[in-house]
């Protein structure tokens, strides 16, 4: 926009003394930084320009230029140095917008021109390209340079020009191109899209294209969340746009947000490290935990466990001689039909800080991997990431996981273990990292669950594919009068509940946020419609969701347990227990018992001390690990008679020489490493 001289300078002016007034300090970190772009504040700018403010807000081209002027010269005021010839301070605003914060659905005609703030996830990002600010030329024939200007429409210091590069001066002399002496930016194109749970009912989400120029580009990535602060303009359409009256909208960014640089990380208040130091050192932790998971569903209690322990993971580890020991739990359910599987998927969806769901019929294994597709503006060929990808330090929820393609199945074979994704297509080779979780529920073979034939038979997958599964939980609905009694008076109970867990209950009324009753907020308010007849003192606690999202993130995050001798021994021991019984072909497995079994009992072991805010893996962690592989492989508890039986043979071995039980296996992670060699992953 092409404003006129004076009222350029007098709006000069007037910037240069509110940063002078309110933005030395930044400008200083800005120096000390070497950045750049200067932040302003829209409240600042709403404090200080009381009149022109929403002048500023409506019409900011008008602006923009003499902005960008004085953050340059007051720059420049406080280190002469700083900037470097024709270099100039560029201004980016944040704060709250109120009105403007739009989506991508709400950018209509009334917005053009103004300064808006977007909301939405990144969905395509173009290359980084060259763009000519100013093309030098030398003339061979007078020995002179000429200089000439570059603006496009996009551009807010005056009117566009034209974007040819001159061949002859004025005097039809050939002009020769100095491209080392020209003068370029960087210029890359964005794809913002609305939120897929903020779209509209029947409607595909809307999306806006973004400018990102200088050292905004490269600040997101597909799949981010983001915010991003600029002028929404509208541009001729590419075929006969100023014919038609049609035209077409693009947004230059002057400042991007990422909304989540760690995925919906909650915030702590001292009461709560207070509160979640006292739930560990509870003895019932695991218990109460597995309840809080999923309380409207009735039963799997092993299964919830399980999800706890997943949802916490293990310990990621990257061996000297270059191995990879994922962290990361995967776990697998089969099981008759409504038997609550995709139920606790969605359990999972609702509390893990990080969760992509999927189905098998409707999942490609190049959507869940990363795919080769081609450039619509250049044709040059480019890699998106699947939904794998995308869960990077997440979880991957797969229901009908038995209704893939046997092709697409294997594409994630390489995912399950060593947690990357490899493609060479089309000239590209690239591995992009997937260290994600994988939890699928899947239905028998025959839609049910044949108890006459063997569990590997009733799933009917291959072994390659389920020895990458750390748990497998065979889920059957079982024919039980008292149990479905059970069952339907709890899901009874669900339906004539009508208000949220953990808020206002059917009187209205709210938990106490005083310090005083500030424990009790952290689990569920007893309510008679939800929990039943039982008496106030006599119903099984559970956490409410918004506490038991800080638990896992901070047991998850901040506990680095390691493991002990004690407990390296007992994981050995076991395992060896377990491969003599998995040879025993009576005995109906659920899992090939492998060396990567040896790998899940580290794995669980871990999770189950992180539970406890333990720095070290000791060896009840073991032994609740060992019970729930127990459980998961033969689908059976450990009863009193063999945890005594398991505690008594324990005593013999400890009274005979420890050097010959020390030379079988005397330590865990060695024989992890050795196994792991002879593993095809």
């Amino acid at each position: 926009m092409d404003v006129p001289e004076e009222t350029r300078l007098r709006h000069k002016r007037d910037f240069i003394q509110f940063l002078e007034s309110m933005y030395i300090e930044e400008i200083k970190a800005l120096i000390h930084q070497n950045h750049h772009r200067l932040i302003v504040d829209i409240s600042d700018i709403h404090s200080h320009f009381r009149e022109s403010s929403s002048r500023i807000l409506r019409n900011p081209n008008e602006y923009m230029q003499s902005f960008c002027e004085a953050a340059t010269e007051a720059t420049r005021s406080i280190d002469p140095k700083f900037l470097k010839e024709g270099e100039q301070v560029l201004v980016g605003f944040d704060g709250v917008f109120v009105s403007r914060v739009v989506t991508p659905r709400d950018l209509l005609s009334e917005f053009i021109g103004s300064l808006v703030c977007v909301e939405g996830i990144v969905t395509k990002c173009s290359l980084v390209r060259p763009k000519v600010v100013k093309s030098v030329h030398f003339c061979p024939s007078t020995g002179e340079f000429t200089n000439r200007d570059y603006r496009d429409i996009t551009s807010h210091a005056g009117l566009p020009t034209g974007s040819v590069y001159p061949t002859r001066d004025d005097k039809g002399n050939l002009l020769v191109t100095e491209y080392g002496l020209c003068k370029y930016k960087d210029h890359q194109t964005l794809s913002i899209q609305e939120v897929p749970e903020n779209a509209a009912p029947g409607q595909l989400p809307r999306s806006v294209d973004v400018i990102a120029e200088d050292d905004l580009v490269d600040s997101c990535k597909p799949g981010d969340r983001v915010a991003i602060f600029g002028i929404y303009k509208a541009l001729p359409g590419k075929s006969k746009g100023s014919v038609n009256g049609v035209f077409r909208t693009i947004l230059i960014a002057n400042n991007i947000a990422l909304l989540n640089k760690e995925a919906n990380a909650p915030v702590y208040e001292p009461r709560d490290l207070r509160y979640i130091k006292k739930i560990a050192a509870r003895d019932d932790v695991f218990d109460l935990l597995a309840r809080s998971l999923a309380p409207s569903i009735y039963g799997h209690t092993w299964i919830k466990k399980a999800v706890v322990l997943l949802m916490l993971g293990g310990v990621e580890k990257n061996l000297k001689n270059g191995t990879h020991l994922r962290g990361d739990i995967n776990m697998m359910m089969v099981g008759d039909p409504s038997v609550a599987k995709s139920q606790l998927l969605r359990a999972i969806m609702n509390i893990a800080p990080l969760a992509i769901s999927t189905t098998g019929r409707g999942s490609s294994g190049v959507g869940l991997t990363a795919a080769v597709t081609s450039d619509q503006e250049t044709g040059e060929r480019r890699l998106e990431a699947g939904a794998m990808v995308l869960a990077d330090k997440g979880i991957v929820c797969i229901d009908e996981f038995d209704k893939m393609n046997d092709q697409d199945r294997v594409a994630i074979h390489e995912v399950m273990e060593q947690q990357t994704v490899t493609i060479a297509k089309a000239g590209i080779h690239a591995s992009l990292n997937a260290r994600c979780s994988v939890v699928a529920a899947a239905n028998p073979i025959y839609g049910t669950y044949d108890r006459s034939l063997t569990p590997t038979k009733n799933i009917g997958l291959p072994d390659s594919l389920l020895s990458r599964f750390d748990l497998l939980f065979i889920v059957l609905d079982q024919m039980d009068a008292g149990v479905d009694r059970l069952i339907s008076e709890h899901v009874l109970r669900m339906h004539r509940y009508k208000t949220d867990r953990g808020e206002a209950g059917p009187d209205g009324s709210l938990p106490n946020t005083s310090e005083e009753d500030g424990e009790k907020e952290i689990f569920v308010k007893f309510n008679q419609t939800l929990h039943g007849k039982k008496k106030k003192g006599q119903f099984e606690k559970t956490l409410n969701i918004k506490f038991l999202k800080k638990y896992i993130h901070y047991a998850k995050h901040r506990i680095t347990p390691k493991l002990t001798d004690e407990a390296s021994e007992r994981i050995a021991e076991a395992y060896a227990d377990l491969r003599n019984a998995g040879s025993d072909t009576k005995t109906g497995g659920t899992l090939p018992i492998t060396a990567r079994t040896l790998e899940t009992i580290i794995r669980l072991a871990t999770a189950h001390a992180k539970m406890k805010l333990r720095r070290e893996v000791t060896k009840p962690d073991a032994e609740a690990a060992l019970k729930l592989m127990n459980f998961a492989i033969y689908h059976q508890e450990l009863t009193e008679m063999d945890e005594r039986e398991q505690e008594e043979r324990q005593r013999e071995q400890e009274r005979t020489p420890s050097g010959r039980r020390g030379n079988q296996r005397s330590n865990i992670e060695d024989a992890a490493e050795n196994d792991a060699a002879n593993v095809d992953r």
